[in-house]
């Protein structure tokens, strides 16, 4: 028993170390696409802060959720963060998989960087739309009465770009379209491609269904906010990843790892697929070939080759 452990443990560490070098290479490449992402997260939290200071309480809008949905209150608001994280670190666990398991088919470097393209993308509509209309917050402590819903003018400007934790847990005016279920819908599609278990899936997407029940529970969002979310982020991960490469396979070891944002990367990588075919990039030039002895000919050298054959017989 303990020669199989220290076996297995052997095999893990070998696995996780083959791996790590791996995603290192990937890193230094892909490093700017990352960092990238991760400022637009910041950026996107400033917007959410900066909504909230012109934000001004008042009556809570009518809302089809509200009625049909009984109110959680207060003491209940936990539930739907509760979810939320269970979808946030299933996920973000998920994505370091293959540095132990042994079937593998993402990695996990340009995973993120497409997971983050995918939210920034959504995160610029969700600015554009929550500046352009300000809807009074149906939250508790965005409701008339509350020290909470709005804020005063900022007395330095460290205030106004210290955005934790108050700015992400007592944010007002952010409404349309909900930033929870950005999150929550971008991972669940992003599996939904690259993952491999069926029931994962089913429940995922069930998982998203509740999680959208229990933002408007909790009153946290109008149902408006969510509807849109849902039929928004499904959009912008269809044409976005329409316009990302695939990612690569991770049977193919020689395959480029750099994610081409434009057609003239695309087009240099399909012309070096050409050539190593055998074909040059001009579509002219794509003369047919024939194998005679073990040669390949080009269809002029066919010709003359068969006119001599038919005419030594």
């Amino acid at each position: 028993m303990n020669l199989y452990i220290r076996r297995e443990t052997s095999k893990l560490l070998k696995r996780v170390s083959a791996e790590t070098t791996t995603e290192i290479i990937l890193l230094g490449e892909n490093w700017k696409y990352l960092l990238g992402g991760l400022v637009c997260q910041y950026i996107h939290g400033l917007a959410a802060r900066g909504v909230h200071y012109i934000h001004r309480p008042g009556p809570v809008l009518q809302d089809v959720g509200f009625y049909l949905l009984p109110e959680l209150g207060p003491d209940k608001a936990y539930l739907s963060e509760t979810l939320f994280s269970f979808v946030f670190l299933s996920f973000f666990l998920w994505t370091f998989h293959p540095f132990i398991l042994k079937t593998k088919k993402i990695y996990t470097v340009l995973l993120w960087c497409r997971v983050l393209a995918f939210l920034v993308a959504s995160q610029i509509l969700r600015i554009l739309t929550f500046y352009s209309t300000q809807l009074p917050g149906p939250n508790y402590h965005c409701r008339e009465g509350s020290k909470l819903a709005t804020l005063p003018p900022p007395k330095s400007i460290l205030e106004v770009f210290l955005i934790f934790p108050r700015g992400v847990l007592y944010g007002c005016g952010d409404l349309i379209f909900s930033s929870h279920m950005i999150f929550t819908l971008v991972f669940v599609r992003s599996y939904q491609i690259y993952g491999t278990q069926r029931f994962i899936k089913q429940l995922a997407w069930l998982l998203a269904i509740v999680q959208s029940f229990l933002i408007v529970a909790s009153r946290k969002h109008y149902t408006v906010d969510v509807v849109v979310a849902w039929y928004t982020v499904n959009l912008v991960v269809f044409f976005v990843d329409k316009k990302l490469p695939e990612l690569p396979d991770r049977t193919n070891v020689g395959v480029s790892t750099l994610l081409p944002l434009s057609t003239k990367d695309t087009k240099t990588k399909d012309e070096n697929h050409k050539l190593i075919n055998g074909n040059t990039g001009d579509s002219a030039d794509r003369r047919s070939r024939t194998q005679v002895n073990g040669k390949i000919l080009e269809e002029g050298n066919a010709v003359q080759i068969n006119a001599s054959m038919n005419g030594g017989a």
